[in-house]
């Protein structure tokens, strides 16, 4: 059998709805009729007749956060400490040996949005699919909010990972994980409403603040899970490599054999 890639990101687009007011990214579009004259200014005398077709040169300027699109968020971005107090890695520092890795895929699609997700309902679902966790494994989470994608509604969309669901996978190695939703946690909207009932301040943010306590990345904005197998898959994830940088663009795939 073939070797299978399978993209599970979303691109990057001028979009209003991938991300809250004001968090996304600003593409500028310039074809080749536009540009024609910059490439007039590097050589002198040189006139756009000619230039093949009288073009230049297509490219973009972009405008964006190391959040926007499908990205991996590397412990830096949830506290400036890990592991118990060691300093947070940045994205830079991320081992690449724990972006590409055998994958696990958690359904939790029954799920309603803005459900928190616990260590029991992990362990629920890699019982009915039959997987023991090993150190190092990928584990992708299919939520509601991966079939809306590019909607209104999408950042308010999915369930949300707990802090006690987060450590669950970290107890067992596992360094990498991932989500369709824009946030690993529970959306902002729900948590909103939780923290204005209980003014519990430990709800929020809670899934990622685990990595306090075992340093780890999340993939936010994957797409495409639903297509992906439970288990038998390899995810490969390597971020675009920002210095000092709290997460990095990936254009993450899953490769079955």
């Amino acid at each position: 059998m073939p070797r299978k890639i399978i993209d599970i990101s979303v691109p990057l687009e001028n979009t209003v709805f991938a991300d809250p007011p004001g968090y996304g990214p600003e593409i500028e579009y310039r074809d080749h009729r536009q540009t024609a004259g910059e490439i007039l200014q590097f050589f002198p005398g040189l006139t756009e007749d000619e230039l093949p077709n009288r073009e230049g040169w297509a490219m973009e300027w972009v405008r964006l956060s190391t959040h926007c699109t499908t990205h991996l968020d590397a412990p830096y971005h949830f506290a400036s400490t890990m592991d118990g107090g060691k300093r947070a890695i940045t994205i830079d520092e991320v081992p690449l040996e724990w972006c590409f890795q055998p994958g696990v895929k958690l359904d939790f699609r029954r799920f309603p949005d803005g459900y928190v997700a616990t260590a029991r309902d992990v362990e629920d679902e890699l019982a009915r699919i039959g997987h023991s966790l090993s150190p190092f494994e990928i584990v992708l989470v299919n939520t509601r909010a991966g079939a809306v994608y590019g909607e209104p509604n999408y950042v308010a969309s999915g369930c949300g990972m707990g802090r006690e669901a987060t450590l669950y996978l970290l107890e067992r190695g596992v360094r990498v994980t991932g989500t369709d939703g824009w946030s690993w946690d529970a959306p902002f909207v729900h948590t909103k409403a939780r923290y204005a009932e209980t003014r519990d301040a430990s709800l929020i943010w809670e899934g990622h603040r685990a990595g306090l306590e075992i340093g780890y990345c999340h993939i936010e904005k994957l797409h495409n899970l639903e297509a992906l197998p439970s288990r038998g898959f390899q995810v490969s994830c390597f971020p675009v490599k920002v210095r000092g940088g709290s997460a990095g663009w990936t254009r993450a795939v899953a490769i079955i054999d």
